[in-house]
């Protein structure tokens, strides 16, 4: 086996990494149940055994239907982090955004999302990061927990 020495990898590769397990180190418990009492946890089967998303369930789901317009790149349930992949508009091919949406709780909170939207312009050398509107984030939260609300109903009615 032969490893590629540090400087030649990407420092996006290395940020993700980091982030990733701080992501994964941020559970406040070890156990791996959680009560599915009012948190909208679902259960996944697998072969060994059902387990727990470690995130809301109507915040997960929402944020899926939100963003399915974009290809993902990333999406984990127990960690609840979906990243997804560049996406240019049909209508404004020289713009492209990428988002990355972090479910932070077990229960239907506002402050249990957060969102952050990257954004690039291509020009003569290739694409370059370009500002995102200040409101983009939030509007992309607001019609992800608006979603998650209208889950949370249906799933009652039922």
């Amino acid at each position: 086996m032969r490893f590629l020495p540090m400087r030649s990898v990407p420092m996006r590769f290395v940020t993700i990494c980091a982030l990733a397990l701080a992501v994964a180190g941020c559970g406040g418990s070890s156990d791996n149940t959680m009560p599915d009492v009012g948190t909208g946890a679902t259960a996944i089967s697998s072969g060994t055994g059902a387990r727990t998303l470690g995130v809301n369930s109507y915040l997960w789901h929402a944020t899926l239907d939100t963003l399915s317009f974009i290809p993902l790149a990333s999406a984990d349930p127990f960690g609840g982090v979906v990243i997804t992949d560049w996406y240019s508009a049909p209508q404004v091919p020289t713009e492209r955004m990428k988002v990355t949406v972090y479910i932070l709780d077990r229960n239907l909170r506002a402050d249990g999302l957060k969102v952050a939207v990257f954004r690039q312009v291509k020009g003569t050398d290739g694409w370059a990061d370009a500002q995102v509107a200040s409101d983009t984030s939030t509007k992309l939260e607001d019609a992800i927990l608006t979603r998650a609300r209208e889950l949370r109903l249906a799933s009652e009615g039922n």
